[in-house]
């Protein structure tokens, strides 16, 4: 491709051109046949100072432009650069805007040939990157990127990118680049051109496909494997002996180190699986659990040629079972083992819908990226599972028409053969061991078709989430967002959505029958839902804005709503969800008599009818769960359920969810999933408080005397690696006004920062103060040249946060709740944890507050039988952070004097491997800070 392109970086004094915004840094690199013929970059003169947080950011001082040349005096350069050019950036709406204002002021004409934009490219030929930064798109391709944000060096690795883009493009398949063609007019650049281009080329030449590609109806795909029957080179006995072990685990590792622990976790599965038994198994940090309950469950699943399920709370854990800790296992056996990780069935991609949509021609601009994203993804995915897709908000929303779910309609017998969730289901039919998660695991217990094959045999880990997890799948959720966007889904007769159309097809080919509601009525019913569903959260926000007993300046609220209060706003509540009740009903009703009749006549529909009669059917489905939902919540008996409202005081209706739970859900669990299994192994870094399970076996269902409990210490030397600080300075928290202990702990925290040189991860157990301390800190302007990263203000998920955090040397990363639990960041990644609180919930958290409750009426201790053992809990979850390997060494600082002012204190630190206890001011905490580490 002879093609020329110009990949240009500004760096501005703002993002408004149209405001008098100027650029104050230009650079491009020039590529012609495929190779970096040109570089140029000049300094400008902005004629206007430099914002302090542009100077920060780019490096760029007034000093520096001072004699730069004005743009006026470079712009016949630009020009000259750009001519026949494709004009290319990374986010191109932005620099090409900003050209054109400077170009035009300057009194020449703006730029106007073709432009490509390299995020817009990425997003399409990189579908599952993580994140579409320039940055982080350089790190994943491996190029150099030494000064991020100025201009010259953005600019030459956007070209390196570009050229890395450009070669994948030319790659492709045919077929596959003339679907993205089609679908090309729709962007924000001009990518068309250049597919134009290829086809082209392509129509000249015969194409040899790869290997592992095939081309199935039009589509390129890779192609799927059929799975292997385990033919296993006969059984292998269970490793009784020490020495058996021992020389197991050195095929997996030749310099393999004895761990005891490992052994004695590893027998107690074992154990807990042949006498089918219910075991808890609480293994310290370092005992390296994964591999002590796979060698035992692989085993068992081939001596008894049942299936083992293996289940976890987050998908971070099943990617590194998976990918990490498998290949090991199957080292350390003489049989081949199958294995599978199973989801649950919206997870993965219905190919026959998708191929469906790729006919409409009414797209949004995320539907049409989304769509190229996935043709270009499914050259290289085996699962079809959404979540190695990075789509953009808008695109999930695509992906609700496109996801794997019962077809009434659709039965396109040409691709059930490449079905990703009947493939994952096949595979797993035949899998020894199948891996998991709590919600798909629960899901399977009351599902009218069961997901996961017959087994008897499972081992739970992230135990500690188990019952978290089962009161989410026992309750149920209203959340406006959704409720909208299915309501919207549906449409008025004059949007021409989804029941336009149905009226449409029910005119043509089945008639309207007479007991059908007239179609002027359903439309009057809609639009009197979606004004009566307003009104209903409009009411839910005066109750929770009412009833909130948080600071006013606090915007995400919980509150528990009591249908039992005789209050006029719990009233309106019940009034408003019982009417919108009514309606939604005959809503359904009305739906569903039009879907009946046409699927009398089903096989009269063309495949595009079929398809909308598909969208319809799930749609309806969608509604009977909504209505079962709001039964649940509004209208059933609440006495052993807890429902509360959460929401976003600033974005009130947007953001705003109803909750119902079960208080306990240890009846549900021991009826529905205990009873029915032989042996359930529950493991976890913490499960016991003060060295008992009595906590967790109670909150599971279970009876002590049924149950193997064990607990293995972590193999590491705590009073050697880890010295615990109790900052004896600080005001008591709950003694002085917010602003002040935020201002006091403010300057702990930076005091502890320089002396750590970052790496640092500091726990809170409010939101507000996490946010009124990452404020602070920013404003005392001492930690400048640190990355502060904060969970809630900094945006991303939280393993995006811990990427971000293990990216620079100088990083202080403040998180919440969610951070307590499942972060790992091994080594010299962090070397000094800060709790600011003892994670106790807040007294009025919902769902601690129903807990409560249900003690007391019990005649018992709440605090010494729920609030206590679950802050314990969280709090040896935040202290395993800190040791992930024997090697590691750090500082645990506590700013909670109640550790060890308070009676209960000694309970936390009775919970954790024994660490020696200091009460420091600030100054010695600096000192010892400096020494140790």
């Amino acid at each position: 491709m002879g093609n020329k392109y110009v990949v240009v970086d500004l760096e501005t004094t703002g993002n408004a051109p149209k405001k008098g915004d100027k650029i104050i840094q230009f650079a491009a690199v020039v590529i012609e046949n495929g190779i970096i013929t040109e570089q140029y970059s000049s300094l400008i003169n902005p004629e206007q100072s430099i914002p302090p947080f542009i100077e920060e950011l780019t490096g760029l001082s007034d000093e520096m432009v001072e004699n730069a040349p004005l743009f006026s005096e470079i712009a016949p350069k630009v020009l000259t650069l750009l001519e026949g050019a494709y004009f290319v950036a990374h986010n191109v709406l932005f620099d090409l805007s900003f050209l054109q204002e400077e170009l035009i002021e300057a009194g020449y004409n703006g730029f106007y040939g073709p432009v490509l934009d390299t995020v817009e490219m990425a997003r399409i030929l990189f579908p599952t990157a993580d994140s579409y930064k320039l940055s982080d798109l350089a790190l994943r391709e491996g190029l150099d990127h030494e000064r991020p944000h100025q201009a010259d060096s953005d600019a030459y690795v956007t070209a390196e990118l570009l050229l890395i883009l450009l070669n994948k493009l030319k790659n492709l398949p045919h077929t596959t680049i003339e679907r993205l063609h089609k679908l090309s007019g729709g962007l924000k650049s001009d990518l068309d051109i250049l597919l134009d281009e290829h086809i082209l080329i392509n129509e000249s030449k015969i194409e040899q496909l790869a290997d592992d590609i095939e081309v199935h109806r039009g589509i390129a795909l890779k192609k799927g494997t059929e799975p292997q029957e385990s033919a296993g080179s006969g059984l292998q006995a269970f490793p009784f002996r020490e020495e058996e072990k021992q020389a197991l685990f050195v095929k997996a590792f030749p310099s393999y180190e004895k761990r005891q622990g490992q052994f004695i976790m590893m027998d107690s599965v074992y154990e807990a699986f042949k006498n089918k038994q219910h075991a808890l198994i609480e293994a310290g940090t370092g005992v390296g659990k994964s591999l002590a309950y796979l060698v035992p469950a692989a085993l068992h699943a081939k001596e008894s040629g049942r299936t083992v399920i293996i289940s976890t709370y987050t998908t971070q854990l099943q990617e590194q079972l998976l990918s990490k800790d498998v290949p090991l296992l199957q080292k350390m056996l003489s049989f081949p083992l199958s294995t599978v990780l199973l989801k649950g069935r919206s997870h993965y991609l219905s190919l026959a819908r998708f191929v469906q949509t790729l006919r409409d021609d009414e797209d949004n601009y995320d539907t049409i990226l989304s769509k190229m994203q996935i043709l270009v993804w499914l050259l290289e995915t085996d699962t079809g599972d959404i979540d190695e897709l990075n789509l953009s908000s808008g695109g999930m929303i695509y992906w609700s028409r496109i996801k794997n779910d019962e077809t009434a309609f659709l039965q396109d017998k040409s691709w059930i053969s490449r079905d990703f969730y009947l493939r994952a289901r096949k595979e797993a039919q035949k899998a020894d061991i199948i891996i998991t998660n709590h919600s798909l695991l629960l899901t399977d217990l009351t599902a009218s078709t069961a997901i996961l094959p017959e087994f008897s045999h499972v081992v739970i880990d992230e135990g500690h989430h188990f019952v978290k997890a089962s009161g989410k799948h026992f309750g149920n959720k209203l959340d406006y967002l959704s409720v909208r966007l299915m309501l919207g889904q549906i449409g008025m007769m004059e949007q021409k959505q989804l029941y336009y159309k149905l009226e449409k097809l029910v005119e043509e080919k089945a008639g309207i029958r007479d007991d059908f509601m007239h179609s002027f009525e359903v439309n009057q019913l809609i639009a009197d839902i979606l004004h009566e569903m307003d009104e209903l959260f409009r009411v839910i926000a005066i109750y929770a804005k009412k009833y909130n007993k948080a600071k006013k300046s606090v915007n995400r609220i919980s509150v528990r709503f009591n249908k039992s209060t005789a209050n006029k706003e719990t009233k309106a509540v019940l009034a408003g969800a019982e009417r919108f009740g009514f309606m939604l009903k005959d809503l359904i009703q009305a739906i569903d008599s039009r879907v009946c009749a046409v699927a009398a006549i089903k096989s009269a529909l063309s495949l595009e009818e079929k398809a909308l009669m598909e969208e319809v059917a799930s749609i309806l489905d969608d509604l009977r769960d909504m209505n079962e939902d709001l039964k649940h919540i509004f209208h059933l008996p609440a006495s052993e359920f807890v429902v509360w409202v959460e929401m976003d005081t600033r974005a009130a209706q947007n953001a705003t969810t109803v909750y119902a739970q079960p208080v306990s859900v240890s009846e549900y669990l021991k009826n529905q999933f205990f009873s029915q299994k032989e042996s359930a192994v529950i493991t976890s870094a913490t499960l016991s408080v003060k060295n008992s399970f009595s906590f967790i076996v109670k909150e599971l269902g279970l009876e002590e005397q049924q149950c193997t409990l064990k607990q293995i210490q972590s193999p590491f030397d705590y009073q050697n690696q880890v010295k615990l600080v109790v900052s004896d300075d600080l005001p008591e928290v709950n003694a002085v006004p917010l602003e002040e202990y935020v201002a006091a702990i403010t300057e702990h925290i930076i005091s502890i920062a320089e002396a750590a040189k970052g790496r640092m991860l500091i726990l809170f157990t409010s939101h507000e103060m996490l946010r009124k301390t990452h404020e602070l800190i920013k404003e005392s302007g001492f930690l400048e040249d640190y990355a502060i990263i904060a969970q809630g203000v900094t945006s991303g998920s939280r393993s995006r946060l811990t990427r971000n955090f293990q990216r620079f040397d100088k990083a202080i990363l403040l998180g919440t709740s969610s951070f307590w639990e499942g972060v790992d960041i091994p080594g010299e990644d962090l070397s000094c944890l800060v709790i600011v609180r003892l994670p106790f919930s807040p007294p009025d958290e919902p769902m601690a507050q129903a807990k409560n409750e249900q003690i007391a009426n019990k005649g018992k201790n709440p605090f010494s039988e729920y609030s206590l053992p679950e802050a314990i809990i969280r709090f040896k979850q935040g202290v395993g952070r800190l040791i992930r390997t024997s090697s590691d060494r750090g500082v645990i600082v506590i700013f909670d004097r109640r550790i060890i002012t308070a009676r209960y204190g000694k309970a936390f630190l009775d919970s954790i491997p024994p660490i020696p206890v200091e009460k420091s001011h600030i100054d010695e905490i600096v000192d010892l800070i400096n020494d140790w580490l």
